[in-house]
């Protein structure tokens, strides 16, 4: 497809997507699962707004979290307002993605990702004809800087039509106690090689989904068999896998282009919901996030958000504004930055 026929709502590889008319989505074939669950597929979603703005900005492609998929239509409308055309895929075994009888998020190996991270790039390249703005949250916000490293290497990833990244709380380091790090990693890595399907025991949390969905004390509505409110099950092989994709980012990456993190000023874990967990980061440490900042290995900005959840983007409407209002003027900084 062209960037003369993005607005062909009849091409027959993009589909009805359950946001709405303005969404459309499109099944990205994988093959077959290498942790052995089956066919694997990604879906990407792109926003088409009947009064589509001018695409006179890059175009932006959304990666989402773990216990996540993409929902946050105000994000779609915020960008394309900004003359951005608007994508977001759902990961394999994510969402959308996920099929009958496979382990929701689970992979081995966060470099697995790669292929439908670069299949979305060069489509909506080639839709927009316009170069890309990386988004990605949480465990996104980890997935994306491995794979611009690797791209980066393999011959840049400007040059692969990366324009910048926008990191929303991104899963830097492992949450918890200090022996979690220590201790605990070798203890994951040898356990998960040989139990990566097993569970790991934990307590069950709704606090940050009770903060976030509609029926209980959020704003926010979205598929709970797709983002329940206690997470998704932590198995010992995905962890295993994250905890590499920590060790690499903290020897240091080269993503290629400038990235914009946005973190909550403060954490407040905790068992139930109250007041609190709604103006702090209830699932990662702000501190941790703060600290590895500076692995991407090129021009970062890093901005605190007063009152702002997990997803800086699903704060209260006063915080999520002041989160879009420094976007925008990083983006406008980044606009200028590509020109000199």
């Amino acid at each position: 497809m062209t960037k003369e026929t993005l607005g062909d709502r009849t091409d027959e590889q993009w589909q009805p997507d359950v946001l709405g008319s303005a969404y459309q989505q499109r099944t990205l074939p994988l093959g077959i699962d290498p942790d052995g669950e089956g066919e694997v597929v990604a879906t990407l979603v792109r926003y088409l707004p009947d009064a589509a703005a001018a695409a006179i900005e890059p175009t932006v492609l959304y990666v989402h979290g773990f216990t996540d998929y993409f929902f946050q239509e105000h994000l779609a409308e915020h960008f394309a307002a900004r003359g951005h055309r608007f994508y977001a895929i759902d990961l394999r075994k994510c969402g959308r993605s996920r099929r009958d009888g496979q382990s929701a998020h689970y992979v081995s190996d966060l470099a697995l990702y790669d292929d439908e991270l670069t299949e979305a790039l060069r489509i909506a390249r080639e839709e927009t004809g316009n170069d890309v703005l990386i988004m990605a949250h949480s465990t996104g916000g980890l997935i994306v800087p491995l794979w611009l490293d690797r791209l980066e290497a393999a011959g840049g990833s400007a040059a692969a039509g990366v324009a910048g990244v926008v990191l929303n709380s991104p899963w830097f380091d492992l949450q918890g106690p200090s022996f979690y790090r220590t201790i605990g990693t070798p203890v994951i890595n040898a356990v998960g090689r040989f139990r990566a399907f097993a569970q790991l025991p934990a307590g069950v949390s709704t606090a940050y989904g009770d903060s976030l969905h509609t029926s209980r004390s959020g704003e926010w509505d979205y598929n709970l068999d797709w983002k329940p409110l206690s997470g998704e099950p932590v198995r010992l092989g995905w962890l295993r896998a994250i905890r590499q994709g920590h060790a690499r980012l903290h020897q240091g990456l080269t993503i290629g282009v400038p990235a914009l993190i946005l973190r909550s000023r403060l954490t407040k874990f905790a068992r139930e919901h109250s007041p609190a967990v709604d103006v702090a980061d209830a699932v990662l440490d702000v501190k941790q996030i703060q600290r590895w900042a500076g692995c991407l290995g090129e021009r970062t900005s890093i901005v605190p958000i007063d009152g702002a959840r997990h997803d800086v983007f699903l704060s209260s409407e006063a915080v999520r504004a002041n989160a879009f209002q420094e976007t925008d003027n990083w983006l406008d900084w980044l606009a200028t930055y590509r020109k000199s």
